[in-house]
């Protein structure tokens, strides 16, 4: 079952990056998926979905405050997020990962924020 915020292809890609991530531990694959708010800073690139619940992501986080961090987090609750002006979580259209989840995370420890452009 896909997610709303995710296409049925990118759904796939992150199940399939699930599965290697089980498989090997170093297993470091570019991000399939950008979230954000528009109008709170937050920001959430996945990289793969646990294969025995499908709602929880792994990735790289920012809620907007400054501290970029992985980790895993819930789609489900990721959709209940709205920013200051009560506008909801999109996916970016547009993202493409090119460089390992790892190396975002380490610009945005160094930026304190995630970027990917």
């Amino acid at each position: 079952m896909t997610h709303p915020l995710i296409t049925a292809e990118q759904h796939a890609q992150l199940l399939a990056n699930g599965a290697a991530a089980e498989a090997d531990e170093d297993f470091d694959p570019p991000p399939v998926v950008k979230l954000f708010t528009p109008d709170a800073n937050a920001t959430w690139l996945l990289a793969w979905l646990d294969p025995e619940v499908a709602d929880i992501a792994f990735g790289l986080c920012d809620l907007g405050l400054g501290y970029p961090e992985m980790g895993s987090v819930d789609l489900s609750e990721i959709a209940e997020v709205q920013g200051r002006l009560g506008l909801p979580v999109e996916r970016d259209l547009h993202f493409v990962g090119r460089k390992p989840l790892s190396a975002y995370a380490s610009d945005a420890q160094r930026t304190r924020a995630i970027v990917t452009e």
